[in-house]
C-alpha cells in the first residue's frame, strides 16, 4: 500500500477504511476478540474495583463484547449507525440492582473509552502503519469512540434510572441494602432487619449461591432470575425448614440462605455432618443450566456471613474446575483446594513436587491418582478403597505398591501433603497439573 501525503489522508479517506477493514477482519475472530474484552475489562476494574464481583464482571464482559462487535462492524462505514446492544442495558440494570450509584456507570464508560484508545494506539504501532495513516486512524477512532460513549451514556442513564426507581419502590431494595449491610458487618437491629428480610437472622443458616452456565443460559435476565428463585425455594424446602432468603447478584446469579432450625420431621445433623449428604440431596433438585455452591451451616449473624463467604469460595473452585464437573459443590469438599489454590504457582509446585510422575496427564497417571486419593480418603483400607472404586482389593494393593515405587517413599511418609495435592487436582482438573 502506497502511503499518501498527510494533506490527502483524512479519517474518512479510502486508505484509512481499507486499513480498518483489514484490522476488523482479524479482530473479529473469537480468540482475538476475547483477549481484547479481557484487556478492556481488566483496565476498567482496576479503576472501578467494585466491578470485580464475579456476577457483575460477567455482565460487564457481556456488555463489552457486544459493544465491540457492534462498533467494529460499522467502523469502516462513512455513516454512523448507532445501535446500543441489549447487553449494555442489562449491565446498567445490574449496576442499579446492586445499589451502586450512577457515577459508577458513567466512570465505567469513560475508563473504557480510554482503554480502547490505548489499545488502538498499541495495535497501530504493532502494525507499523505509516505516520499519516496512524494519525488518521486514531482521529477516526477518537471521533467514533467519543460519539459512541456519549450516546451510550445518555441512553443507559435512562435505563439505570428506570431500574433504580423500580428497585427503590420495591421491598427488594430494602432487602438488598439490609443483606449488604449484614455481609459488611454493619451494626443493625436484628429484629428490625429480620422483619425487613422476612427471614429470622438468629436461627441456624446454610448459605448457597446459584448461577447459570454462561453457554447454556440463553434467556433474558428476568427469566433466569425466576428460574434461580424457583430452584432456591426447592432446595430450601428440601434441606431446611422452607424459609429462604434470596438476593440477585447479577443477571444470571443469586445469593440465598436457608433456615435450618425447627426442621419438620428431619434431623439437621444428617445434612450438616454426613459427608456428601447435602450435595446428594441438592443434586436431585438441580438441572442444566443451574449450578449451586454451598457454604457450611452456622448460626446467628456471624454464621450468616461466614457461610456466605464459604459458598462464594466454593463457587470459585467450581468455575476453575473442568468443564462438565458436578452442578452442586460444597465448601467442605473443596476447602483444601480453595486455600491451596489461592496461590496458583505454589499449588502447582506442591502438586509437581509431591506427586512426581503421578502428575502426568496420561490415563495411567490419572488412574493411579484416583486410586491413591480413594485410598487416603478410605483411611488406608484396601478393602474400602476397592469398594469405592469398584475393583478387586488385590488390584488396589498392586496399584498402591506401584504408586510407592513411583513416589520413591512410603505413602505414610507424606500422606498429608499427598492428600492436599490430590484434592487440588480433583477440584481443578488437569488444568492444575504442572
Amino acid at each position: 500500500m502506497t502511503a499518501a501525503s498527510p494533506e490527502r489522508v483524512g479519517p474518512n479517506s479510502e486508505v484509512v477504511r481499507d486499513w480498518l477493514a483489514e484490522y476488523v477482519y482479524e479482530t473479529m475472530r473469537t480468540e482475538t476478540l476475547e483477549q481484547i474484552v479481557d484487556r478492556l475489562d481488566s483496565a476498567i476494574i482496576a479503576s472501578v474495583p467494585e466491578l470485580a464481583d464475579r456476577d457483575v464482571r460477567r455482565d460487564l464482559a457481556a456488555s463489552t463484547r457486544a459493544h465491540a462487535r457492534v462498533m467494529l462492524s460499522g467502523i469502516t462505514s462513512d455513516t454512523f449507525d448507532f445501535a446500543l446492544p441489549e447487553e449494555a442495558h442489562t449491565f446498567a440494570r445490574t449496576i442499579a440492582r446492586r445499589g451502586f450509584e450512577l457515577r459508577m456507570l458513567l466512570r465505567t464508560y469513560h475508563v473504557g473509552m480510554e482503554a480502547v484508545l490505548d489499545y488502538m494506539t498499541e495495535a497501530i504501532d504493532q502494525r507499523q502503519a505509516p505516520q499519516e495513516i496512524e494519525r488518521a486512524v486514531l482521529l477516526r477512532m477518537f471521533e467514533r469512540a467519543t460519539k459512541w460513549v456519549s450516546m451510550s451514556v445518555e441512553l443507559l442513564t435512562d435505563t439505570y434510572m428506570a431500574e433504580r426507581e423500580r428497585v427503590l419502590r420495591a421491598a427488594l431494595n430494602r432487602r438488598t441494602e439490609t443483606i449488604r449491610a449484614l455481609l459488611a458487618g454493619d451494626e443493625l437491629d436484628l429484629d428490625q432487619a429480620s422483619a425487613r428480610l422476612g427471614y429470622r437472622l438468629t436461627q441456624r443458616h446454610i448459605a448457597f449461591v446459584l448461577w447459570t452456565d454462561e453457554s447454556e443460559s440463553g434467556s433474558g435476565d428476568g427469566e433466569v432470575g425466576g428460574l434461580l428463585e424457583r430452584v432456591a425455594t426447592r432446595v430450601a424446602t428440601e434441606i431446611g425448614n422452607g424459609r429462604v432468603l434470596t438476593a440477585a447478584s447479577g443477571s444470571s446469579g443469586m445469593w440465598a440462605w436457608a433456615g435450618l432450625d425447627d426442621l419438620p420431621g428431619a434431623d439437621p445433623a444428617r445434612i450438616e455432618q454426613e459427608p456428601g449428604a447435602l450435595e446428594r440431596v441438592a443434586a436431585g433438585l438441580v438441572e442444566s443450566p443451574v449450578r449451586i455452591a454451598f457454604g457450611v451451616p452456622a448460626g446467628q449473624v456471624a454464621g450468616f456471613r461466614q457461610s456466605h463467604r464459604e459458598a462464594v469460595a466454593a463457587r470459585q473452585v467450581a468455575e476453575r474446575g473442568p468443564a462438565g464437573s458436578a452442578r452442586v459443590i460444597g465448601y467442605r469438599e473443596v476447602e483444601i483446594a480453595y486455600l491451596a489454590g489461592a496461590d496458583d504457582t505454589a499449588m502447582r509446585g506442591l502438586i509437581g513436587r509431591e506427586l512426581r510422575t503421578l502428575s502426568g496427564s496420561d490415563p495411567n497417571a490419572a488412574r493411579l491418582r484416583e486410586t491413591l486419593h480413594a485410598y487416603l480418603k478410605s483411611h488406608r483400607s484396601p478393602e474400602a478403597t476397592a469398594k469405592l472404586l469398584g475393583v478387586h482389593k488385590n488390584t488396589v494393593r498392586y496399584r498402591i505398591q506401584r504408586i510407592e515405587e513411583l513416589l520413591g517413599h512410603p505413602i505414610e511418609q507424606r500422606s498429608l501433603a499427598l492428600e492436599v495435592a490430590l484434592a487440588c487436582v480433583a477440584a481443578y482438573g488437569v488444568a492444575a497439573l504442572p
